[in-house]
């Protein structure tokens, strides 16, 4: 009896089943069953399911009240693979997959649907991308002979188990929903706003905040426009270039006080208003759309609804359910201590398998107790902030820890140079944009938002398929993918690794960002899931790195609200 079968969901509602080995055949023939949950169900010694697309397949199981243990995601996989071949970009469904494996026409993908609030159906959706059992199984042995090529095929088969792990995790979090009280959003954007005028025109609280602006400036204007604000500044003799906060903060003159409050409370109205929490929460529950490895580093994103950009503020409303808790978890200094792990530096290393604070221990080595400067400084070799004190900095970094330094440094290198730069486990970096020039192809550039101390984190978003002309940037690009990449592989094993030690209990995962996970939880189980969660990291420190002194701690909190764990 094996383990291991292969589903393919059938158009009348059924599923096409086979038993496979290891080298990814049927070891017994394709049977057609008339219910596709049923299936899963009558075989409950099943420890892995092998399919096109979980996004496909799983929800509508969680839907029937079904979870699997494992999957294996073939276009998920195919993904990485392309990645680590150089080919990032191409056409990765099933469909392509085969075409390429039997030389024909290879099919573009399916266009990305839109978000739909409330919706709960796939990312691509599987019209004509259904394939017959035996035409994936053909792809996914490939797959299985592809990996063997791989320059380290033992982490990269692990990389695709975690991302195939990933996958079911986002989807579960899909079904579940994070708790969320309308009640006191609604309080929350009163209090802000003030009372809602009919025809949907802006709030009390910003009409009078406009009125300020225009008042300081003697004139009517639009500080939703920014065009309009550039201007009238400029006609009150003082020039800027944007709007920003961080430019327009330090400049004097009475419109700047209203005009950066009239922002912030802009964007809580446009982003998390009254229309935002009509359209996403139902059931007592947000449910944005989360998308696992939605990132060329592996982060994961969230289609609508702004799932990863929750302002602190609007945190009030998210409430554990009545007798319930939310244990909300947050990595300690994730990023450093994943490049003392890539990196194998023995200073490094050795700081990093400390549970007290990373950059202390560093400013106490190399930059006379000088916490800000450590800090910098790490954050500058990961980053790429090498020039000016950041270069000084770097220097003094480099003396203490030189392996870590030469580690991105080469990254950047490559980088710059075009070649193909990869994580740990083997997530590559796509190659630049064209052969013989300085693009940097689709690797991605960081975007700053407006109003970055509204979100969540205020963390850079990284969008692939944005062609950059600057090598240099694509250096920068690179050194960064070796650490925040790795980082987003062991994140995917310790979520992994915390999904398994829940599923005997009621807790469910309800929210992942980057460093970041919150589990709901009854009262009882609290202290239960916050050693799971310590002990899923440690588990994923080994299985991503193997046997090293680094730790990955966390710091959690018991709350009833998200807001009291800040």
């Amino acid at each position: 009896m094996t383990d291991r079968w292969a589903l393919a969901p059938a158009e009348d509602g059924g599923a096409d089943v086979a038993p496979l080995g290891p080298d990814g055949l049927p070891t017994g023939p394709v049977r057609r069953e008339s219910d596709l949950a049923g299936a899963v169900r009558s075989r409950p010694e099943v420890t892995r399911w092998v399919w096109r697309s979980t996004p496909e397949v799983y929800p509508r199981l969680l839907a029937t009240g079904v979870r699997v243990e494992r999957c294996y995601d073939i276009e998920d996989a195919e993904t990485l693979l392309l990645g680590h071949e150089g080919r990032y970009g191409e056409p990765r469904s099933a469909a392509a997959a085969l075409a390429r494996l039997r030389g024909g026409p290879v099919p573009p993908d399916p266009p990305q649907r839109s978000a739909e609030p409330g919706a709960q159906s796939p990312l691509f959706e599987p019209t004509g991308t259904r394939l017959p059992l035996t035409d994936l199984l053909a792809v996914y042995a490939e797959q299985l002979r592809r990996h063997e090529r791989t320059a380290h095929p033992d982490r990269m088969r692990l990389l695709t188990a975690a991302e195939s792990a990933g996958m079911l995790v986002a989807a579960e979090m899909n079904h579940s929903g994070l708790p969320w009280s309308a009640e006191v959003h609604r309080r929350l954007l009163h209090d802000l706003l003030g009372e809602r005028y009919a025809g949907g025109g802006e709030p009390r609280r910003l009409a009078e905040l406009a009125d300020e602006v225009s008042a300081a400036f003697g004139r009517r204007v639009r500080p939703d426009l920014p065009a309009d604000v550039i201007k009238a500044f400029a006609q009150a003799g003082t020039k800027v270039k944007s709007t920003r906060r961080w430019e327009i903060q330090s400049v004097d003159h009475p419109a700047v006080g209203p005009l950066l409050e009239y922002k912030k409370l802009y964007r809580i109205w446009v982003a998390h208003g009254w229309s935002w929490l009509q359209d996403w929460v139902r059931d007592g529950r947000f449910r944005p759309e989360f998308l696992a490895g939605g990132t060329v580093t592996g982060r994961w994103v969230t289609n609508g609804g702004g799932g990863l950009q929750i302002p602190k503020v609007i945190r009030r409303a998210v409430v554990a359910d009545p007798g319930w808790r939310l244990v909300v978890a947050d990595a300690d200094q994730m990023e450093p201590r994943v490049l003392a792990a890539v990196s194998r530096d023995p200073g490094l290393m050795e700081v990093a398998g400390r549970e007290s604070d990373l950059y202390q221990s560093v400013s106490d080595r190399a930059f006379s107790g000088d916490r800000d400067q450590a800090k910098i400084a790490v954050l500058g070799a990961i980053y790429g902030q090498t020039s000016g004190d950041g270069l000084k900095n770097l220097a003094a970094l480099r003396r203490r820890f030189p392996k870590a330094v030469a580690y991105v440094d080469e990254a950047a290198r490559a980088g710059e140079e075009g070649r193909l730069v990869r994580t740990w486990l083997g997530r590559t970096c796509p190659p630049a944009a064209g052969a013989g020039d300085d693009a940097a192809g689709e690797a991605g550039i960081p975007i700053a938002d407006d109003d970055a101390e509204t979100q969540a984190d205020g963390q850079t978003a990284w969008v692939p398929g944005y062609a950059s002309s600057n090598s240099r940037a694509r250096g920068r690009f690179a050194r960064n993918f070796v650490v925040q990449g790795s980082a987003a592989d062991w994140a995917l094993l310790m979520l992994a690794g915390l999904r398994r030690a829940c599923a005997d209990l009621k807790a469910e995962l309800v929210f992942f960002q980057h460093d970041e996970v919150i589990v709901h939880c009854p009262a009882e189980e609290a202290d239960t899931v916050v050693q799971a969660i310590r002990a899923s990291a440690d588990l994923a420190g080994r299985l991503t790195f193997g046997e090293t002194p680094v730790r990955f701690p966390f710091t959690t909190a018991v709350v009833e609200c998200y807001a009291d764990a800040k």
